[in-house]
């Protein structure tokens, strides 16, 4: 491609409301231009990566076996209904109704239409199993679109569906799947962890996420160096510490600790470290009980663990903790309390520890269990894990790192297929309900996640299996000299012959803006060509990622390029 036929509009700097390094160059670089709040265009060149990224996943996904397909973006409520998920999803779904007043949604997700075609096509065993997948846009109504096409109202994805007749069967194609997002992110040239996770509002049982790292990740990740494990830290599992919980060594006290309320603020005062303070939480479920949750002051409660244990709760008002406590927030604790108490499995190893007196202005310390209170009968792992626990696998220690999530796989087993009603006839005549997968990749946000992990002070970096161009030719006084154009026109030609993709810069543009914007812009090679190098038979080349240039003969240019493109 010439530049004088093809459309570049880069920035000098991003607009001001452009947070993310992805979101600030995908501007700058004029990959995509803003439309309205989470809407945007994708130009030329971005969309040149976006389909790059959807052919790999495309080839990968048929390689699988999976069958592509495509289904309508807008979805009549009654399917919505059926699955219960209508009044479920909540405002991310967007509603609209038609000229007949018939209510619609612009789809986030194809569960439930690809379950209405399983249902109408799929009659018995012999048709099974069946994989489904479509590259296709969605919408979700976030409240807050931030970070540019990271999380955008408006966005494409792959989303795969798969029927079973048995579970056996499920965890097989689960497994193949796996399989092929692995080797999707791997061709990608992206640093990737796959990590169990929670299934969340899709649901099922089984589930993992993929992940790209990067410091910017809003994901946090634990993994073990030393084995396989990885998981999401909403799913990593605190295992209960080693050794026996030490005996008594100090009385207990009551102190006062006039406005002293936050763990950081008793420590303070006391002098003690955190991981010696108890904290407690007065939760309320769905049915109105309360209940006192201990953790270590040093430790973070985690929310989706204690839903796990408790169902539907609540953090309790003020006006609670005084009403079940006696005090105020602040101030409470597992010493006397008369309500139910959840203790994490770290809490129940120690002694000598502080904790609220469920006085106003008092705390208790050299706390122990089997001397001042009675250890809790419910202990759990309600609490993120941190660096340095112990790996759940038995094969090391935890470490933390942060990631972006662009792919999540679930064994939705028969949520769905129940709701609405899938059966199939197995091998006797008896209908039985079809269990189900379910595959996601965000394709654009891929893009947006390869430029947060490849980036430099000059611009995008990126990988060469999704570079918009993999070869840049810059030439120099080209509208000048005969001699440069002929040998930029020999050498685009034949690079292209070669089914390489190259962007020949014929901009009667500066040297150093033509260089900017090829950087800015993420090409992975590029050569210049002017009279002084081919005076010596010389061309200049530099990696993207190179600190210097490096003279090649314009002989061996055209091979040189070639292997450093079948690399």
């Amino acid at each position: 491609m010439r530049t004088s036929r093809f459309f570049i509009s880069t920035l000098k700097e991003a607009p001001s409301e452009a947070e993310l390094v992805s979101h600030r160059l995908m501007l700058r670089a004029g990959l995509i231009k803003r439309l309205a709040s989470g809407l945007y265009t994708w130009m030329p060149i971005g969309l040149r990566v976006l389909r790059k990224v959807e052919a790999i996943v495309r080839e990968e996904m048929d390689g699988a076996g999976a069958l592509e397909l495509l289904m309508p973006a807008v979805q009549p409520a009654e399917l919505w209904q059926e699955s219960g998920r209508w009044d479920f999803y909540g405002a991310e779904l967007l509603r609209l109704k038609d000229r007949h007043q018939r209510d619609f949604c612009f789809g986030p997700t194809h569960e439930e239409v690809i379950a209405d075609v399983a249902r109408r096509e799929v009659k018995s065993y012999r048709q099974l199993p069946l994989n489904f997948y479509q590259i296709q846009t969605k919408f979700r109504d976030e409240i807050r679109p931030r970070f540019g096409v990271m999380r955008a109202r408006e966005f494409v994805m792959k989303d795969a569906y798969s029927f079973h007749a048995d579970y056996a069967s499920l965890e097989e194609t689960y497994a193949v799947m796996h399989r092929a997002y692995t080797q999707i992110f791997t061709r990608l040239g992206l640093k990737f962890r796959a990590v169990a996770a929670d299934t969340g509002s899709i649901g099922g049982t089984g589930s993992h996420e993929f992940h790209v790292l990067a410091d910017s990740g809003e994901d946090a990740i634990a993994f073990c160096p030393d084995s396989d494990y990885a998981a999401n830290v909403e799913l990593a599992e605190a295992v209960m510490p080693s050794g026996e919980r030490k005996a008594a060594t100090l009385d207990r006290s009551r102190i006062a600790t006039p406005g002293a309320k936050s763990i950081d603020e008793v420590c303070a005062f006391l002098g003690v470290a955190a991981s010696r303070v108890v904290k407690s939480l007065l939760v309320v479920t769905e049915a109105a009980n309360p209940h006192l949750i201990l953790l270590r002051g040093d430790h973070q409660l985690n929310e989706i663990k204690l839903g796990k244990v408790l169902g539907e709760w609540r953090f309790a008002s003020e006006a609670e903790v005084e009403e079940y406590m006696g005090c105020r927030p602040g101030y409470i604790g597992p010493v006397g309390a008369k309500v139910q108490v959840i203790a994490d499995r770290s809490v129940s190893v120690l002694s000598d520890f502080v904790c609220g007196a469920n006085e106003n202005g008092f705390h208790l310390a050299g706390v122990n269990f089997g001397r001042d209170l009675e250890l809790p009968a419910r202990i759990e792992d309600i609490r993120n894990v941190v660096s340095g626990d112990a790996s759940p696998d038995g094969k090391g220690h935890l470490e933390l790192c942060r990631g972006i999530e662009v792919g999540h796989i679930f064994q939705l087993r028969t949520k769905y297929t129940e709701a609405l009603n899938v059966t199939f006839l197995d091998e006797s005549g008896q209908a039985k309900v079809m269990e189900m997968g379910c595959y996601g990749i965000g394709v654009s946000r891929i893009v947006a996640a390869a430029i947060e992990q490849n980036h430099d002070e000059r611009g995008i970096v990126f990988p060469d299996a999704i570079a918009p161009f993999r070869v840049a030719i810059v030439p120099i006084g080209m509208k000048k000299s005969q001699a440069v154009r002929d040998v930029v026109d020999s050498l685009y030609g034949e690079l292209v012959a070669a089914g390489i993709d190259v962007l020949l810069d014929d901009r009667d543009e500066r040297p150093g803006v033509m260089f900017a914007d090829i950087e800015l812009m993420g090409i992975p090679h590029r050569i210049v060509v002017g009279d002084r190098g081919l005076k010596e038979g010389k061309v200049e080349y530099q990696g993207r990622r190179d600190a210097e240039a490096e003279v090649v003969d314009l002989a061996d240019i055209a091979g040189f390029i070639r292997a450093k493109c079948a690399t």
